[in-house]
């Protein structure tokens, strides 16, 4: 565990030291995943379904806040649409706008989710993206949840009824109905809706509660949910839905939610303290889970060389000087010495000379 918690704080000690260059880079990763994702769905223009367009979008939405990334990728499906006629574009306008004039005004913020949302299904990790939502955000973000769900659901749609609305021979308001009812029929879409947003508001409802391990005990809440609410559905609605599939993807799902509590959270319940303080006017309990910290020994390796440098050894080198007079056959002059015998010693007085009687006498004269 000591292991772990070392590489969590080294991990979040990387994240804050490069964060500005890692965030564009995860922006960029992110949007160019999307940006793809829309092309292999739809891919209908070719000026669209182009690499180079969808790194430059990318590089772009990389610098840009990422309310960029969601617009882009609308007028991206906007665009495919548009190949398949201009009604087709018009009813996916539509829809945009109605989900932003809807809910997505109200969740400023959060409508990153609407990019996630379709990979989370596309990866077939769906109960992923409601478990994350309702442990990292609050309960509105079930909202810009059932948004992306509806995107991805049309767009499906839309693909597997390509060939239909690129023929000539239906009319505007027949292809208009086969969209509606393709939108409005879809019972797997809404199970789908209903099973994320009670999903974001279980595992936020109870990773706000004060008992311990609530984050944990959120995440499998919000898997179980989904897996109940998506059988009784199934059942209910006749949908077909690959029963082993849904509960290994789930239980994946909840094991990756775990993984982010530990660094995302993290909290040590075994040194829970339970505090109550009061003032004039009211009485406060307070519960303070410390978060699982180790301290990071930091090893700085100091090498120690026993051999003198050479600059140091070459200056003290004897260096032989043939121009001196000793090798010029004079005598090298004197220098002024300055040794023991030049110094006049102070002899102290031998003590076998000392009158210690005369001495004792003037001492008591004085007495």
């Amino acid at each position: 565990m000591t292991a772990l918690l070392e590489f969590k704080q080294r991990i979040k000690g990387l994240y804050g030291k490069y964060e500005v260059y890692l965030l564009p880079l995860m922006k960029f990763v992110l949007a160019l995943v999307y940006f793809i994702w829309i092309n292999m769905n739809m891919g209908y223009m070719k000026a669209l379904d182009n690499i180079f367009v969808v790194l430059i979008l990318s590089l772009i939405c990389s610098i840009l806040p990422a309310g960029m990334m969601i617009f882009a990728g609308f007028a991206m499906m906007v665009g495919h649409c548009y190949a398949l006629g201009i009604d087709v574009a018009a009813f996916m306008l539509v829809l945009i706008l109605f989900m932003m004039i809807l809910f997505l005004r109200f969740t400023t913020g959060k409508n990153i989710i609407l990019v996630f949302t379709p990979l989370a299904c596309a990866f077939d990790f769906p109960v992923l993206l409601p478990v994350g939502c309702g442990l990292l955000s609050n309960v509105l973000s079930a909202l810009p949840a059932a948004g992306g769900v509806i995107i991805f659901y049309f767009v499906r749609f839309i693909r597997a009824q390509s060939q239909v609305l690129q023929g000539t021979d239906m009319e505007i308001l027949d292809r208009i109905t086969l969209l509606s009812d393709g939108l409005m029929g879809n019972g797997e879409m809404w199970l789908t809706v209903i099973a994320f947003a009670a999903v974001v508001i279980v595992v936020n409802i109870i990773r706000t509660r004060t008992f311990d391990y609530a984050w944990r005990i959120a995440i499998v809440a919000g898997g179980v949910v989904y897996i109940v609410i998506m059988l009784a559905g199934s059942v209910s609605f006749g949908i077909s839905i690959s029963v082993p599939s849904l509960a290994v993807f789930t239980v994946v799902a909840v094991l990756i939610g775990i993984v982010v509590e530990f660094f995302v959270f993290g909290g040590d319940y075994t040194r829970t303290e339970r505090l109550e303080y009061e003032d004039d006017d009211y009485y406060y309990y307070v519960k303070a889970v410390p978060k699982a910290l180790v301290t990071t020994s930091e090893r700085n390796i100091k090498k120690i060389n026993g051999e003198q440098p050479r600059d140091t050894k070459k200056s003290q080198e004897k260096v032989v000087n043939y121009t001196e007079p000793l090798f010029q056959g004079e005598e090298k002059p004197e220098k002024a010495r300055n040794t023991r015998d030049d110094v006049p010693v102070e002899r102290k007085p031998e003590l076998d000379h000392v009158d210690f009687e005369k001495k004792l006498e003037e001492s008591l004269k004085d007495l």
